[in-house]
């Protein structure tokens, strides 16, 4: 077995998984929650690099050629140094990978006047890792963010339909268009915000695109197994998906199958 690792702080990277299975069925895939210590947004740049280098090691000591970041704070302020001072060291034949790049490498071509609204956790946007990156691919973009902290706890509570969840979304799109009038596409930089997406929908202006991450990174990630042959070959075919978290797996079953839109069945990690 050599599965396709996809990693997340907890639940919110089983929205990214849910589009690869879509997209990429034939492949297995090992997923792991690091429930156990979320949330890694308030965390220093120094913790999360360590908490997600622990957990990459564990994906390569499962036989993963590539494991993907499915977490915006991992791989705001982990994968960089993984990649360049890491990987060398302990596997150069193998690959890691984010979701910011594979998502800001096309949002600018979704949007008509190149201005360009993202939603995200407190630790994403202070970042800054989506308009540096945006700016790279489409330099002419104007980028605005905003930060939604209470959007995550409101899908991990269940309360997605309650007065509760309207209020906030329209708070935090309101200070996002406050900033940006003209924007016409708008981002969900977490891979918790997805399941808000209908309730967005129905407080932003009926003109502004919506874009969620996980279909942009199964695209990207089927193009990168195209490009790079010696890392697809090493990734075994069987249709198989694995579940692991490092807290509750009788939680991370309930709220997983939620995230994922299927039932989980999930092994407890001790790290």
């Amino acid at each position: 077995m050599a599965p396709i690792g996809v990693f997340d702080s907890g639940y919110g990277g089983l929205t990214v998984l849910r589009e690869l299975v879509k997209r990429l069925p034939q492949y297995d895939y090992l997923y792991l929650g690091d429930n156990g210590r979320a949330p890694y947004g308030n965390r220093s740049f120094e913790t999360v690099y360590e908490y997600t280098l622990q957990c990459v090691e564990w994906f390569f000591q499962q036989g993963c050629a590539l494991v993907i970041l499915a977490c915006n704070t991992a791989s705001a302020k982990a994968l960089r140094t993984i990649q360049q001072n890491d990987l060398p060291e302990i596997a150069p034949d193998r690959r890691v990978l984010g979701v910011i790049r594979p998502t800001t490498e096309v949002i600018g071509s979704y949007s008509e006047n190149g201005e360009i609204g993202i939603l995200a956790t407190r630790g994403t946007v202070l970042s800054e890792s989506y308009p540096i990156e945006i700016r790279k691919f489409f330099p002419e973009a104007t980028v605005y963010q905003e930060a939604c902290p209470m959007w995550v706890p409101i899908v991990e509570n269940n309360e997605i339909n309650t007065h509760g969840a309207d209020f906030f979304i329209k708070k935090n799109l309101h200070a996002l268009l406050q900033k940006g009038p003209k924007i016409d596409t708008v981002l969900l930089a977490c891979t918790h915000y997805p399941l808000l997406k209908d309730k967005i929908k129905e407080h932003l202006p009926i003109d502004v695109k919506l874009i969620s991450q996980g279909e942009l990174v199964a695209n990207s990630l089927a193009d990168y197994l195209l490009r790079h042959p010696e890392i697809e070959q090493r990734c075994s075919k069987n249709g198989q998906r694995q579940f692991f978290t490092t807290d509750s797996t009788e939680d991370f079953d309930s709220h997983g199958s939620l995230f994922f839109g299927a039932p989980v069945k999930s092994r407890y990690l001790e790290l």
